[in-house]
């Protein structure tokens, strides 16, 4: 389909500015020595060409076929593709059609059609690709006639996003941009993979409503981060009516928010939330230089906008690299008297010497150690006394050192053309706004630890285990003896529980376990125990139990499990939930009945490492409760860190068997971490 040297374009019309003729016209100025076929009975020839009245009239053999039909007529046409052994189809239109009784959905149908035929296609709904790198154009609408050619793959479920990429005024070139559309057949996930196959690819962007191939987006996303290609994306649907709307659009799930961030976690991917920020990390990472360890130094000719500067960065987290001493005093030397070597550096004095001010200082902060990455942060705007020596400098500065030299513009709107396209002819990337650059800036920094957090192989499976939990799991109700047993069976450790449905039951376990015990509800319809009133902690004696058990039994049902009393400084709350697109994640919150209230979570795809584990109990807002607080001893977060590997593991082996798993509360303290409730949710086998 991409590399595609045969086209037949169905629905090629002469007729200026109809659909057909812009389909045409796009596909006749590829350069790519491209046999172009039209096909319409309405005509005999269009442009020189001679038209077919029909696929099956045609005596080439076809690689892509283009589309150019409305939906009553897209199964006909497709179909007639798939008939002459065409390999590849773009379908513009929709797939729209009134719901029937007599036959699955159009779109379901012509993907049948596509897969029977064994061909690939792109969209519905979309605008075509373009594989610049080869200037093949399957378009539906006109496009520059130039190919701003470059090192970007630009992969997009907006059409619009992908004549606004293409249209940039940036410099930010290309060397394929693909309208996915609603992916009948092939997705973004085979896209990626063929991007990061080509020679030419430093960066891939992707906009994206949904995962239509969930465990082949994993994949691709995993085989960027081992080319050490970066990936850019921005997945829109996050908030409940954005989901709406993109569900409208795309008639498929957007899926939930944070599965989406675990899985970018997961592959390395850096994630974007708007457009602004998709586009300076783009230019800033197609220009190929990385960042080492270390921070951002920014030299500055205001004292307020280096102050605006570090507000920004303080809010989106981008960190300052600490100067060494001999920079510090380097740097003394050539500012004027009043003005502080630190970092950011503001260098305005007298403003003599504007270039020796600025090579000097920009250069001095590249040759410290502690610098990842230098920043330039000025207004770029067209000035009659000296602006050329900011250009200079930054050029010079960037010629001399294999670190990322920038830009960085305060106000996009004030950004002089000339001087931006000298600089990035030049090599350096120009970002466009304090926050949109810094972002950018902040990803490159985190790129290193981003991959190095990539957990590539899946853990060694205990067969025997899987098995036996495959078959022991139902597919209703799990009892709180069985709950335990599952998480101790995967090295969670859990209280002492056991199941009674009478009270001499509940006499026993509580003897065997040995008092203070906890007595609660253990009936499937109840999940959330303490709604019902349905706990009771702290009985010392079996006066207290049987009072206990004759209250919760007689209000809610005989069955009760009767468990160990724990301790625990903090309470949180771990679990395992299938999100329908991405499958299993691992989640863990600040728990116990403000689990829901405090909303403080964090989650990561299976399978985790120790390191990965670790990264999301730093990343709870009440990970400071975990420390030493107030005379109190620090919490065993090892062991905390233990029953995440845990759950990590039954989730890659049981993670289809099951809805939800939440263990809540998880005590945890200075001696270790233990669970006193757990509820599972079996998925309903079919």
């Amino acid at each position: 389909m991409l590399e595609a040297r045969t086209v037949a374009v169905v629905g090629a019309s002469p007729r200026p500015g109809s659909f057909g003729a812009q389909m045409l016209g796009e596909v006749i100025r590829s350069t790519a020595g491209v046999r172009v076929l039209p096909v319409n009975p309405r005509y005999e020839s269009i442009d020189g060409l001679a038209c077919a009245p029909s696929l099956a009239a045609l005596d080439a053999a076809v690689d892509l076929v283009l589309l150019g039909v409305p939906n009553a007529q897209l199964e006909s046409q497709l179909g007639a593709a798939t008939a002459i052994g065409a390999r590849s189809a773009v379908v513009f239109a929709s797939g729209y059609e009134p719901a029937r009784d007599d036959a699955p959905p159009l779109v379901a149908r012509l993907a049948a059609q596509a897969r029977a035929g064994g061909m690939a296609v792109c969209g519905g709904n979309c605008m075509g690709f373009w594989h610049v790198e080869q200037d093949l154009r399957a378009l539906g609408f006109t496009e520059a006639a130039t190919p701003p050619r470059g090192p970007v793959t630009f992969l997009s479920h907006s059409g619009s996003a992908f004549s606004a990429l293409l249209r940039n005024r940036r410099g930010i070139g290309f060397n394929l941009v693909v309208s996915a559309g609603q992916e009948f057949v092939t997705s973004v996930a085979d896209y990626l993979r063929y991007a990061i196959e080509l020679d030419s690819t430093r960066v891939v962007a992707i906009l994206m409503e949904t995962a239509r191939d969930p465990e082949g987006l994993r994949g691709a996303l995993l085989a960027a981060a081992d080319a050490d290609i970066p990936v850019v994306a921005l997945k829109v649907g996050r908030s409940g009516r954005a989901k709406e709307l993109v569900t409208a659009h795309s008639g498929a799930l957007a899926g939930e928010d944070s599965a989406y961030q675990a899985l970018f976690e997961a592959t390395g991917t850096l994630r974007v939330d708007d457009l602004d920020e998709l586009m300076d990390t783009v230019e800033l990472l197609a220009s190929g230089r990385r960042a080492g360890r270390g921070g951002l130094a920014a030299v500055h000719d205001s004292g307020a906008e280096r102050a605006l500067l570090v507000d920004v960065a303080d809010a989106v987290g981008v960190p300052f690299a600490p100067l060494a001493e001999g920079t510090r005093a380097s740097l003394a030397q050539l500012l004027d008297p009043g003005l502080e070597p630190d970092n950011p550096l503001d260098v305005w004095g007298t403003g003599s010497d504007t270039h020796t001010l600025f090579a000097g200082s920009l250069g001095l902060l590249a040759a410290d150690p502690g610098v990842a990455a230098v920043a330039l942060s000025v207004d770029l705007v067209e000035e009659f006394d000296g602006a050329q020596d900011y250009v200079t400098a930054l050029l010079e500065v960037a010629g001399a050192t294999d670190k990322p030299v920038v830009a960085l513009s305060n106000a996009a709107a004030s950004i002089d053309a000339a001087f931006a396209a000298r600089l990035r002819a030049g090599g350096v990337p120009v970002l466009h706004g304090s926050r949109s650059g810094l972002l950018a800036l902040r990803h490159l920094l985190q790129l290193a630890d981003l991959r190095a957090g990539v957990v590539h192989d899946a853990p060694a499976v205990n067969a025997q285990r899987q098995q036996y939990w495959r078959s022991a799991l139902p597919g209703a109700a799990v009892s709180a003896q069985d709950a335990a047993r599952l998480l101790a069976d995967y090295g969670v450790p859990v209280v002492a529980v056991a199941r009674a449905t009478t009270v001499d039951e509940a006499r026993e376990h509580a003897r065997r376990i040995g008092y203070p015990v906890v007595l609660k509800t253990d009936e499937p319809e109840y999940p959330h125990k303490s709604d019902v009133d349905g706990v009771r902690v702290g009985l010392a004696d079996e006066t207290s139990l049987v009072a206990a058990y004759d209250d919760v039994a007689g209000r809610l049902g005989p069955a009760v499990s009767v468990s160990a009393q724990a301790d625990g400084r903090v309470e949180l709350a771990l679990g395992i939930v299938t999100d329908p697109q991405l499958g299993p994640v691992v989640v863990l919150a600040a728990g116990g009945v403000l689990v829901e209230l405090l909303a403080d979570s964090t989650v990561a795809l299976p399978p985790l490492d120790r390191a990965r584990a670790t990264a999301m109990v730093d990343r709870l807002r009440s990970a400071p409760l975990l420390g030493a607080f107030r005379g109190q001893p620090a919490v065993d977060t090892t062991g905390l860190v233990d029953a995440l590997l845990g759950l990590s593991q039954l989730a890659v082996e049981l993670g289809d068997r099951l809805l939800a798993l939440d263990v809540n509360p998880m005590l945890c303290g200075a001696d270790g971490c233990v669970a006193v409730d757990c509820l599972v949710v079996p998925a309903r086998q079919q």
